[in-house]
């Protein structure tokens, strides 16, 4: 797989939807129209937002802006913490539609596992609706933990297409990702750049010798993974450099190298609240 990736690379949810495997993330980007028209003109058909970064116009405003025709882009929202129940997640739906100024989300995600077991349930009962509506084209689940996952699965419920937790080497998340693999479930990674701490010999190292930056190594080993990366920048020449990832391959012994730096719990860099009850 890692050999033949590139900009246009996605991969089919259990839903059919084709979701583009690198995504441009804008949390904490109060003007993301310079970063979003940046990456759609480059060649990302993904921006991840939600309704907690405050941003939804600014993307939909870009999206518009750029040219791409509407259904040639991806873009994620997600409900908030505060959003959770039937009644009060149908009407985030609706209120993310009308702020995006678009017919159908692409992807719609719950936020975080942050409230409880019964309103979890109708927060996802209530994606199912707005899918079946329409207004929908794939659902999934942000920050969720084997615990909550399970929730639904026991429930009889749709299963997620998505689960997008904080994914970088000293933080993998092997039973999320396990699990999620056995059931289907796309992994997004954020904050796969680990904002930055790049001060660690398997990584410095790796990227001077395929003379790479380290953000670009940490995108490719994430493809490789065969996660969906979502490295987020408010420089558009940034945006660009971090997508300029598909003319070298990590090999095998740098990848390892890399995978050995996973720390589990203990080296989350971000939120991360997968363990909440």
């Amino acid at each position: 797989m890692a050999s033949q990736l590139s900009i246009k690379s996605a991969i089919r949810l259990s839903s059919g939807f084709e979701l583009p495997l690198l995504g441009l993330g804008v949390y904490l980007n109060d003007d993301p129209k310079p970063a979003v028209l940046a990456a759609l003109k480059h060649g990302y058909r993904h921006i991840d937002s939600a309704r907690m970064y405050g941003n939804e116009k600014q993307v939909g405003e870009a999206v518009r802006e750029s040219g791409i025709p509407r259904s040639q882009v991806v873009v994620t929202t997600k409900i908030g913490n505060d959003e959770h129940g039937y009644a009060l997640a149908l009407a985030a739906v609706d209120d993310s539609l009308k702020q995006l100024g678009f017919e159908y989300v692409d992807i719609f995600l719950i936020h975080s596992a942050m409230s409880d077991k019964a309103r979890r349930l109708e927060t996802w009962r209530a994606l199912i609706e707005a899918k079946k509506q329409g207004k929908i084209k794939a659902i999934g689940v942000s920050n969720y933990g084997v615990k909550h996952l399970e929730e639904i699965r026991e429930a009889g419920l749709e299963t997620p297409d998505i689960n997008q937790i904080e994914l970088q080497p000293l933080c993998q998340q092997k039973e999320i990702v396990e699990y999620s693999r056995k059931h289907s479930i796309i992994i997004e990674a954020y904050t796969p750049l680990m904002r930055g701490q790049w001060d660690i010999p398997a990584i410095t190292d790796t990227a001077k010798k395929y003379n790479k930056t380290p953000a670009q190594i940490l995108v490719r080993w994430s493809l490789q993974h065969g996660f969906a990366p979502l490295p987020k920048s408010a420089n558009p020449e940034r945006v660009i450099l971090n997508a300029e990832v598909y003319d070298f391959e990590i090999d095998a012994e740098d990848q390892a190298r890399i995978d050995a730096l996973d720390r589990g719990k203990a080296g989350e860099i971000t939120w991360n609240p997968v363990d909440v009850n």
